[in-house]
């Protein structure tokens, strides 16, 4: 009798404190942060509970502490070559579960919750392989979601020389649609997006092919004509890649790429706003036309951002510079070849050049790219949403992340 009435004792206890958990809505997966909201910059408390946003509250003020604190969703880079001394795009033998971790972890520390690990231009064997090994790692439980898919940019693009880039002409081919098929099922079905030339034979087809299987192409590294960039278009094309950039330094002033891709209206950019790949007056100019509703901010990173400035190899064994400013640049062709600033700097830069509000380039860091990679469980902050959130600051257009948290872990806070 006495176990007996113990239990009953003990049931009626549990059920009384699961009633207050959910009246009081206790939890030990949850936690509340605190700071001035992104779209209005008015205080703002967010509740979140097992990895996902469960309030969001606004507050008549925040503590002396977090006045100058913003909380926004975690910024979406959809093009990742490399990062902290590891590539996606080349390496023999160097490519590793290990080392998506490490360039993931180094990347959280600048507030990129959710990226594109991008291969450029190579073989069939290396792009095979290197797909086969991301696919793998990418479900790595420790990288909390943060890598969704990939991003192949070539080797579909134009061989010639300014459009191509610092892309190895040795590697660039027509479009092979049986060729692409082994590296879309080698990464577990994962490419969420190509990069092609529309004038390259068989282009037209494969931006078809891409479309039906729900892959956003990008038009990037290619001399398309009017007629030949709405073609794609209709085709499926749906972004411009880094648009401004890959492009021969002489161009005729009527006739080249950069006109049709700003005109049609269809079409959403991305651009590169590290201070070096565009002029602030292209910014501008890009962003009047587009708007913040058509535009994305990309980093294009590379494996030597976060690295030591000095002389490295490419897949080629050719020159690379990483200048002590942070520009990363190809000699031998003398143009860019990739950046080595990511989107926290991007969000600065563009808004010191254009003028436009903080909630703006978030959009275009963050809101945009997860709605075109069709992420709809991210990018914005929003009750239901996954809780991957930054809290920084702004001085002198220049973002300090302070803290950055995914899938509701905080993953990276600031020492003091």
């Amino acid at each position: 009798m006495k176990t007996t009435h113990f239990l009953l004792i003990r049931k009626c206890i549990l059920a009384a404190f699961m009633a207050l958990s959910v009246m009081y809505n206790l939890s030990f997966a949850q936690e509340k942060i605190v700071g001035l909201f992104y779209l209005d910059e008015k205080p703002v408390s967010i509740v979140i509970k097992d990895g996902k946003i469960a309030e969001v509250n606004k507050i008549a003020q925040l503590p002396a502490s977090g006045r100058n604190i913003y909380i926004a969703p975690g910024l979406i880079d959809n093009q990742v070559n490399g990062f902290n001394g590891v590539s996606f795009a080349f390496g023999e033998g160097e490519l590793s579960e290990e080392a998506l971790i490490k360039a993931t972890r180094a990347l959280w520390e600048r507030g990129v919750t959710t990226y594109l690990p991008t291969l450029t231009s190579n073989s069939h064997q290396l792009l095979l392989r290197n797909f086969t090994i991301l696919g793998e790692a990418s479900k790595n439980e420790s990288l909390l979601g943060s890598v969704p898919g990939f991003h192949l940019e070539g080797p579909y693009i134009s061989p010639v020389d300014g459009f191509r880039g610092a892309h190895s002409a040795n590697y660039i081919r027509k479009p092979d649609w049986n060729e692409f098929m082994e590296y879309y099922i080698a990464s577990g079905e994962k490419i969420l997006t190509v990069t092609v030339a529309p004038e390259i034979e068989g282009a037209m087809e494969f931006i078809k092919r891409c479309n039906e299987l729900g892959i956003v192409v990008a038009l990037g590294h290619h001399n398309g004509s009017t007629e030949v960039i709405n073609r794609a278009v209709v085709a499926g094309a749906r972004i411009s890649t880094h648009l401004g950039n890959a492009m021969s330094n002489t161009i005729n002033r009527h006739v080249n790429p950069l006109w049709p891709q700003l005109s049609n209206d269809e079409l959403m950019i991305s651009i590169i706003c590290d201070g070096f790949h565009l002029l602030p007056e292209q910014i501008r100019t890009f962003y009047k036309v587009k708007g913040p509703g058509k535009t994305i901010i990309t980093s294009d990173v590379t494996m030597y951002a976060n690295l030591t400035p000095g002389i490295y190899k490419n897949i080629d064994g050719e020159d690379i510079e990483l200048t002590t400013d942070g520009k990363i640049q190809y000699p031998a062709q003398k143009v860019l070849a990739g950046s080595a600033s990511t989107l926290d700097k991007g969000i600065g830069h563009i808004m010191k050049v254009t003028g436009c509000s903080l909630a703006d380039a978030i959009r275009m860091a963050s809101t945009n790219p997860a709605r075109l990679y069709n992420l709809d469980d991210r990018g914005i902050v929003e009750v239901g949403k996954r809780a991957d959130l930054i809290l920084f600051t702004v001085e002198n257009f220049r973002i300090k992340i302070l803290k950055t948290i995914v899938n509701g872990q905080v993953v990276y806070q600031l020492s003091e």
